[in-house]
């Protein structure tokens, strides 16, 4: 592998380190009252660790076999009907953006608390008691529910599938990019630790910003992947058209 290449798997990482899995419900667990049980947070970080390089394999390992098993019925479809199939699926997705943002506030506005939020007061019940158990639920649903729009994670799957690395090659790369996915939440981790006072306004600050706007993040990941579906899609209609 290249530098490049390195460098572009290492930003897509750490794009995929700031969503809701794998730095807000870390967040949530530092900001539990009481002594902090570095126990709590390796369980949880570790499951989404092992959540995502399993996933990651199973992808990888399917993709060429799949890819291979469509490809002859897949060629027999024209392109004209893929391209509206896909203008379709980027409008929905549009359209799906919009209510899921408007579900989200008027939940809130409502004062009613989400079933991720739910779960998470439950693992963090009796001022941070919370089983090893429901945590790596809560990390297993959190990483279930998010891993469609983790589109970073997708795309590094697929550069690792197409590039020209050997089983070992491909493992480790995959564990190392799972790994950088929870590097800021462990710094985090280390600075509530050293600096316990300092840190906690910090993490009060990021945890009421993604409150705060947990309905638009959603709303913008779903409508960004629809526009940016349909955008190609009409691209490849104009070329159609005009050929």
């Amino acid at each position: 592998m290249t530098t490049a290449f390195i460098g572009v798997l290492v930003v897509l990482a750490l794009v995929d380190s700031t969503s809701f899995g794998t730095l807000l419900i870390p967040i949530w667990l530092l900001l539990t009252p009481g002594k902090l049980r570095i126990s709590r947070l390796a369980s949880y970080l570790g499951t989404v660790v092992l959540f995502y390089f399993l996933v990651g394999l199973a992808l990888a390992a399917g993709a060429d076999s799949l890819v291979e098993a469509l490809r002859e019925p897949l060629d027999a479809v024209p392109s004209l009907v893929w391209r509206i199939i896909q203008l379709v699926v980027g409008i929905v997705l549009i359209i799906l953006s919009y209510v899921a943002e408007s579900r989200i506030r008027r939940s809130r506005a409502d004062g009613k608390v989400g079933r991720l939020e739910g779960w998470r007061s439950r693992a963090l019940s009796d001022a941070g008691s919370g089983s090893a158990g429901s945590l790596v639920k809560l990390a297993l649903v959190g990483t279930s529910i998010e891993l469609l729009t983790m589109l970073p994670y997708l795309a590094a799957i697929a550069m690792l599938t197409a590039a020209d690395l050997s089983p070992l090659e491909l493992t480790a790369s995959i564990a190392v990019y799972c790994l950088v996915m929870v590097i800021p939440a462990i710094v985090l981790c280390i600075g509530r630790i050293a600096l316990h006072e300092r840190v906690d306004p910090t993490l009060h600050k990021i945890n009421d910003w993604f409150s705060r706007h947990s309905d638009k993040a959603v709303g913008w990941t779903l409508g960004g992947i629809g526009i940016g579906v349909a955008v190609n899609a009409v691209i490849n209609l104009v070329i159609l058209a005009t050929q």
